[in-house]
């Protein structure tokens, strides 16, 4: 009933559904790609899953419209990370901030086309937003490796007395972010894979990924970001949400 409860509050907000609808759209992808492509007894059902994956993903890319001004208020309030004490966290920061908001209008105008709402060829516009995204996820891993080290540092070196006289709960704390860190490595090299996929043939591995590892990964990656969620607000846990 507590799960339950968590679960109804989660879905709440917008975060929250975007997960579930992210979640479910990549599941379906991988549950139809396998039986499209494995299955041929069960090709029919596999197409249906792929479909209604196509249609998550819609919902996605529909509900993002409203995005820009989000990120432009996370932006302007990060600014160039003068509160960071460390200045390579700080400019891998603000450069992820500027490429999450220049892939919203890309990824706009890419649908607008879509739709004919704009006579301008999508292609190259969800290209650009794809190399946008996969930018971002690049930034974002390179920051979590650099936190991750930071962290692994000031927890190990024997030069550092000061651990030891931390309290536990901040020590429990720290261990804590470097998981988180390396949770988010995982979930950002498994969507990079995937953005690199849908980059134009030629570039690595581009087009070469078949539906269902694309449904895989992307499964793999929204799993952990539902996982961070959970641990982040606490659903498990009234008193801590």
């Amino acid at each position: 009933m507590v799960g339950l409860t968590g679960l109804a509050a989660a879905l709440e907000s917008y975060r929250g559904r975007d997960r579930l609808i992210r979640t479910l759209g990549y599941c379906s992808q991988l549950v139809g790609g396998v039986l499209v492509g494995y299955c041929p007894a069960r090709s029919e059902v596999g197409t249906r899953l792929l479909v209604l994956s196509s249609q998550f993903s819609h919902c996605r890319t529909i509900l993002r419209l409203f995005d820009d001004l989000a990120m432009f208020a996370c932006t302007t309030q990060y600014g160039l990370g003068a509160k960071e004490e460390d200045v390579l966290v700080r400019c891998l920061s603000v450069l992820g901030n500027l490429a999450d908001q220049l892939y919203y209008p890309c990824e706009h105008i890419a649908w607008a086309a879509d739709t004919k709402i704009l006579p301008v060829d999508s292609a190259r516009w969800w290209v650009l937003s794809t190399a946008f995204w996969g930018l971002s996820l690049l930034l974002g891993i390179a920051r979590s490796l650099w936190m991750v080290l930071k962290l692994r540092q000031r927890l190990r070196s024997p030069t550092l007395a000061f651990i030891s006289q931390l309290p536990r709960s901040q020590r429990r704390a720290m261990r804590a972010q470097m998981q988180s860190e390396l949770l988010t490595i995982l979930s950002n090299l498994a969507d990079l894979a995937n953005a690199v996929h849908w980059l134009p043939p030629g570039i690595l591995w581009a087009g070469r990924f078949p539906t269902w590892l694309v449904g895989l990964l992307g499964t793999i990656s929204s799993l952990l970001s539902v996982y961070q969620a959970i641990q982040a607000s606490g659903w498990a846990d009234p008193a801590t949400s």
